[in-house]
Protein backbone atom coordinates (compact mmCIF):
# COMPACT_ATOMS: atom_id res chain seq x y z
CA UNK A 1 0.00 0.00 0.00
CA UNK A 2 1.69 3.56 -1.03
CA UNK A 3 0.80 6.56 1.11
CA UNK A 4 1.64 9.91 -0.63
CA UNK A 5 1.25 12.99 1.70
CA UNK A 6 1.40 16.33 0.34
CA UNK A 7 1.44 19.64 2.20
CA UNK A 8 0.01 18.15 5.39
CA UNK A 9 -0.55 21.41 8.16
CA UNK A 10 -1.58 20.63 11.63
CA UNK A 11 -2.50 23.56 13.90
CA UNK A 12 -3.88 23.81 17.56
CA UNK A 13 -5.87 26.60 18.88
CA UNK A 14 -4.94 26.92 22.58
CA UNK A 15 -6.07 30.05 24.65
CA UNK A 16 -3.74 32.58 23.82
CA UNK A 17 -2.02 31.19 20.96
CA UNK A 18 -1.72 28.78 17.89
CA UNK A 19 0.57 25.62 17.95
CA UNK A 20 1.84 24.94 14.62
CA UNK A 21 2.78 21.58 14.89
CA UNK A 22 2.87 20.26 11.23
CA UNK A 23 3.73 22.78 8.26
CA UNK A 24 3.57 21.67 4.62
CA UNK A 25 4.85 18.22 4.98
CA UNK A 26 5.03 16.17 2.30
CA UNK A 27 6.39 12.92 1.62
CA UNK A 28 5.91 9.01 0.30
CA UNK A 29 5.96 5.66 1.15
CA UNK A 30 6.03 2.63 -0.61
CA UNK A 31 4.91 -0.96 -0.92
CA UNK A 32 8.20 -3.03 0.73
CA UNK A 33 9.51 -0.05 2.16
CA UNK A 34 10.31 1.50 5.57
CA UNK A 35 10.22 5.24 5.58
CA UNK A 36 11.65 6.74 9.11
CA UNK A 37 11.03 10.28 10.13
CA UNK A 38 13.12 11.54 12.68
CA UNK A 39 13.95 14.29 14.67
CA UNK A 40 14.39 15.35 18.41
CA UNK A 41 11.18 15.57 20.51
CA UNK A 42 8.40 17.77 20.05
CA UNK A 43 9.11 18.54 16.30
CA UNK A 44 5.92 17.10 15.35
CA UNK A 45 6.36 13.30 14.67
CA UNK A 46 4.00 11.66 16.85
CA UNK A 47 0.96 14.52 15.58
CA UNK A 48 1.83 13.50 11.89
CA UNK A 49 0.89 10.06 13.49
CA UNK A 50 -2.42 10.70 14.58
CA UNK A 51 -3.63 13.11 12.02
CA UNK A 52 -2.95 10.36 9.54
CA UNK A 53 -5.20 8.46 11.98
CA UNK A 54 -7.85 10.88 12.06
CA UNK A 55 -7.25 10.71 15.84
CA UNK A 56 -6.19 14.39 16.97
CA UNK A 57 -8.40 16.64 19.30
CA UNK A 58 -11.41 18.60 18.39
CA UNK A 59 -9.05 22.02 18.99
CA UNK A 60 -7.20 20.30 15.49
CA UNK A 61 -6.70 22.09 12.14
CA UNK A 62 -5.71 19.75 9.39
CA UNK A 63 -4.86 20.49 5.62
CA UNK A 64 -2.68 19.21 3.05
CA UNK A 65 -3.77 15.49 1.85
CA UNK A 66 -2.88 11.90 2.59
CA UNK A 67 -4.01 9.32 -0.34
CA UNK A 68 -3.53 6.10 0.26
CA UNK A 69 -2.94 4.16 -3.09
CA UNK A 70 -4.62 7.03 -4.81
CA UNK A 71 -7.83 7.11 -3.87
CA UNK A 72 -9.11 7.66 -0.26
CA UNK A 73 -7.36 11.20 1.46
CA UNK A 74 -6.90 10.63 4.70
CA UNK A 75 -7.34 13.82 5.50
CA UNK A 76 -10.43 14.19 4.44
CA UNK A 77 -12.02 11.55 5.21
CA UNK A 78 -14.92 11.61 7.59
CA UNK A 79 -14.74 9.53 10.49
CA UNK A 80 -17.04 6.94 9.93
CA UNK A 81 -14.84 6.05 7.11
CA UNK A 82 -11.45 6.19 9.49
CA UNK A 83 -13.47 4.32 11.92
CA UNK A 84 -14.75 1.45 9.67
CA UNK A 85 -12.41 1.09 6.82
CA UNK A 86 -9.02 2.65 7.58
CA UNK A 87 -8.14 2.15 11.53
CA UNK A 88 -6.82 -1.39 11.87
CA UNK A 89 -7.87 -2.84 8.38
CA UNK A 90 -5.75 -0.37 6.17
CA UNK A 91 -3.64 1.01 8.34
CA UNK A 92 -2.59 -0.38 11.49
CA UNK A 93 -0.89 1.68 14.25
CA UNK A 94 1.53 0.58 16.97
CA UNK A 95 1.52 3.13 19.67
CA UNK A 96 4.39 4.54 21.75
CA UNK A 97 4.56 3.21 24.85
CA UNK A 98 2.10 0.14 24.37
CA UNK A 99 1.66 -1.04 27.84
CA UNK A 100 -0.16 1.96 28.21
CA UNK A 101 -2.37 1.78 26.04
CA UNK A 102 -3.56 -1.81 26.86
CA UNK A 103 -6.62 -2.50 28.74
CA UNK A 104 -5.59 -3.10 32.41
CA UNK A 105 -8.13 -5.16 33.36
CA UNK A 106 -8.32 -7.62 30.34
CA UNK A 107 -5.88 -10.03 29.69
CA UNK A 108 -3.25 -9.78 26.36
CA UNK A 109 -5.42 -12.45 24.67
CA UNK A 110 -8.66 -11.06 25.01
CA UNK A 111 -7.39 -7.55 23.26
CA UNK A 112 -6.27 -9.42 20.68
CA UNK A 113 -8.81 -11.69 19.94
CA UNK A 114 -11.29 -8.49 20.20
CA UNK A 115 -8.83 -7.54 17.61
CA UNK A 116 -8.96 -10.01 15.37
CA UNK A 117 -13.34 -10.67 15.56
CA UNK A 118 -14.10 -6.66 15.46
CA UNK A 119 -11.85 -6.41 12.30
CA UNK A 120 -13.20 -9.22 10.73
CA UNK A 121 -10.15 -11.85 11.09
CA UNK A 122 -9.81 -15.39 10.79
CA UNK A 123 -6.60 -15.34 11.96
CA UNK A 124 -5.81 -17.44 15.68
CA UNK A 125 -4.52 -15.30 18.24
CA UNK A 126 -1.41 -17.53 19.52
CA UNK A 127 -0.53 -18.10 16.11
CA UNK A 128 -0.33 -14.20 14.77
CA UNK A 129 0.97 -13.95 19.02
CA UNK A 130 3.79 -16.64 17.63
CA UNK A 131 4.76 -14.88 14.92
CA UNK A 132 5.57 -12.15 17.27
CA UNK A 133 8.21 -14.29 19.33
CA UNK A 134 5.46 -14.76 21.89
CA UNK A 135 3.95 -17.96 23.58
CA UNK A 136 0.55 -18.77 24.30
CA UNK A 137 0.92 -18.45 28.28
CA UNK A 138 1.92 -15.04 27.51
CA UNK A 139 -1.55 -14.04 26.33
CA UNK A 140 -3.33 -15.13 29.26
CA UNK A 141 -1.05 -12.92 31.45
CA UNK A 142 -2.86 -9.05 32.03
CA UNK A 143 -0.78 -5.98 30.91
CA UNK A 144 0.89 -5.55 34.44
CA UNK A 145 2.38 -8.84 34.25
CA UNK A 146 4.40 -7.87 31.05
CA UNK A 147 7.43 -7.14 30.56
CA UNK A 148 8.29 -3.86 28.18
CA UNK A 149 9.65 -6.25 25.20
CA UNK A 150 6.45 -8.46 25.79
CA UNK A 151 4.05 -5.77 25.85
CA UNK A 152 5.50 -4.37 22.45
CA UNK A 153 4.61 -7.91 21.21
CA UNK A 154 1.64 -8.02 21.92
CA UNK A 155 0.68 -4.34 20.44
CA UNK A 156 2.57 -5.55 17.05
CA UNK A 157 0.01 -8.30 16.95
CA UNK A 158 -2.76 -6.38 17.67
CA UNK A 159 -1.38 -3.98 14.78
CA UNK A 160 -1.50 -6.48 12.72
CA UNK A 161 -4.83 -8.17 13.44
CA UNK A 162 -6.71 -6.48 10.53
CA UNK A 163 -4.13 -7.50 8.11
CA UNK A 164 -3.27 -3.41 7.12
CA UNK A 165 -1.06 -2.91 4.14
CA UNK A 166 0.38 0.24 6.28
CA UNK A 167 1.85 0.36 9.12
CA UNK A 168 2.37 3.35 11.54
CA UNK A 169 5.32 2.84 14.35
CA UNK A 170 5.06 5.40 16.65
CA UNK A 171 8.66 5.70 18.77
CA UNK A 172 7.64 1.82 19.13
CA UNK A 173 11.38 1.32 21.14
CA UNK A 174 10.88 3.73 23.64
CA UNK A 175 12.01 2.03 26.96
CA UNK A 176 13.35 -1.15 25.41
CA UNK A 177 17.08 -2.08 25.94
CA UNK A 178 19.00 -2.40 23.29
CA UNK A 179 18.88 -6.32 21.99
CA UNK A 180 15.06 -5.56 22.17
CA UNK A 181 14.85 -2.70 20.68
CA UNK A 182 17.23 -4.45 17.25
CA UNK A 183 14.14 -7.66 17.93
CA UNK A 184 11.76 -5.01 17.27
CA UNK A 185 13.24 -3.21 14.26
CA UNK A 186 14.14 -6.96 12.71
CA UNK A 187 10.42 -7.26 12.94
CA UNK A 188 9.05 -4.83 11.18
CA UNK A 189 12.01 -5.10 8.63
CA UNK A 190 10.19 -8.15 8.28
CA UNK A 191 6.76 -6.56 7.14
CA UNK A 192 7.96 -4.30 4.87
CA UNK A 193 9.76 -7.87 3.25
CA UNK A 194 6.41 -8.98 2.80
CA UNK A 195 5.33 -5.94 0.93
CA UNK A 196 3.99 -3.97 3.48
CA UNK A 197 4.33 -0.14 3.96
CA UNK A 198 5.94 1.23 7.50
CA UNK A 199 6.37 4.96 8.90
CA UNK A 200 8.62 4.39 11.21
CA UNK A 201 8.62 7.45 14.00
CA UNK A 202 11.52 8.00 16.21
CA UNK A 203 13.86 9.91 17.67
CA UNK A 204 16.06 6.58 17.65
CA UNK A 205 18.95 6.88 14.35
CA UNK A 206 20.23 3.94 15.26
CA UNK A 207 17.45 1.99 15.70
CA UNK A 208 16.27 3.29 12.28
CA UNK A 209 19.29 2.97 10.55
CA UNK A 210 18.98 -0.68 11.25
CA UNK A 211 15.81 -1.10 8.74
CA UNK A 212 15.02 2.44 7.08
CA UNK A 213 15.11 2.57 3.06
CA UNK A 214 14.66 6.30 3.44
CA UNK A 215 15.01 9.32 6.16
CA UNK A 216 12.71 12.12 6.72
CA UNK A 217 14.62 14.58 8.65
CA UNK A 218 11.94 16.83 10.90
CA UNK A 219 12.68 19.66 12.60
CA UNK A 220 10.22 22.57 14.49
CA UNK A 221 7.29 21.16 12.27
CA UNK A 222 8.56 21.43 9.13
CA UNK A 223 10.87 18.14 6.77
CA UNK A 224 13.53 19.56 6.09
CA UNK A 225 15.87 16.59 3.99
CA UNK A 226 14.26 13.28 2.79
CA UNK A 227 17.02 11.02 1.58
CA UNK A 228 20.08 8.78 2.99
CA UNK A 229 22.17 9.44 6.02
CA UNK A 230 24.84 8.67 4.67
CA UNK A 231 25.60 12.02 3.58
CA UNK A 232 22.91 13.81 5.01
CA UNK A 233 23.24 17.90 3.53
CA UNK A 234 20.96 19.74 5.91
CA UNK A 235 23.27 21.30 8.83
CA UNK A 236 20.50 20.03 11.31
CA UNK A 237 20.72 16.58 10.03
CA UNK A 238 24.10 16.66 9.89
CA UNK A 239 24.10 17.83 13.48
CA UNK A 240 21.89 14.63 14.15
CA UNK A 241 24.14 12.16 12.73
CA UNK A 242 27.46 13.70 14.39
CA UNK A 243 25.35 13.71 18.23
CA UNK A 244 24.94 10.18 18.24
CA UNK A 245 27.32 7.84 20.53
CA UNK A 246 28.97 5.81 17.38
CA UNK A 247 29.70 9.28 15.91
CA UNK A 248 31.44 12.29 16.66
CA UNK A 249 29.00 12.21 19.94
CA UNK A 250 28.55 15.78 19.73
CA UNK A 251 25.52 18.07 20.98
CA UNK A 252 23.72 20.48 18.34
CA UNK A 253 24.42 23.75 20.61
CA UNK A 254 21.07 25.54 21.69
CA UNK A 255 17.35 24.48 21.64
CA UNK A 256 14.38 23.95 18.96
CA UNK A 257 12.14 26.63 19.14
CA UNK A 258 8.57 26.48 20.80
CA UNK A 259 5.61 25.52 17.91
CA UNK A 260 3.53 28.69 19.54
CA UNK A 261 6.80 30.85 18.42
CA UNK A 262 8.44 30.07 15.05
CA UNK A 263 10.44 32.22 13.51
CA UNK A 264 9.07 34.14 10.12
CA UNK A 265 12.35 32.16 8.71
CA UNK A 266 14.47 29.18 8.62
CA UNK A 267 13.73 27.43 11.74
CA UNK A 268 17.13 26.61 12.40
CA UNK A 269 19.11 29.46 11.56
CA UNK A 270 19.45 30.29 15.75
CA UNK A 271 21.31 27.17 15.98
CA UNK A 272 23.41 27.18 12.64
CA UNK A 273 26.87 27.82 12.11
CA UNK A 274 25.88 27.77 8.27
CA UNK A 275 23.77 30.73 8.79
CA UNK A 276 23.64 33.50 5.88
CA UNK A 277 21.44 36.34 5.65
CA UNK A 278 19.01 34.34 2.80
CA UNK A 279 18.51 32.48 6.18
CA UNK A 280 15.78 35.15 7.52
CA UNK A 281 13.71 33.59 4.91
CA UNK A 282 12.01 30.18 4.93
CA UNK A 283 13.81 28.06 2.17
CA UNK A 284 12.18 26.40 0.06
CA UNK A 285 12.10 22.25 -0.28
CA UNK A 286 14.34 21.52 -3.40
CA UNK A 287 15.78 18.00 -4.42
CA UNK A 288 15.34 16.17 -1.34
CA UNK A 289 16.24 19.80 1.29
CA UNK A 290 15.08 22.55 2.68
CA UNK A 291 18.31 25.08 3.35
CA UNK A 292 19.95 27.73 1.62
CA UNK A 293 23.20 26.76 2.37
CA UNK A 294 22.90 22.72 2.04
CA UNK A 295 26.04 21.22 0.70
Amino acid sequence: MKLDVQGLTVTFRIPGGVVRAVSEVSFQVRPGSCLALVGESGCGKSVLAHALLGLLPGNASVSGSAVLDGELDLVSAPPPVMARRVRGRRVGLIPQSPATHLTPVRTARAQLEEALRELGSTCDASSLAERFGLRPGDLDRYPHELSGGMAQRVANAIALAGDPGLLVADEPTSGLDRPLVERTMDELRSLCDEGRAVLLITHDLRAAERIADEFAIMYASRVVEIGSLEAPRHPYARGLVDAQPDRAFVPIPGTPPELTRLPSGCAFEPRCASAVPACSAVPAFDNGVACHVAS
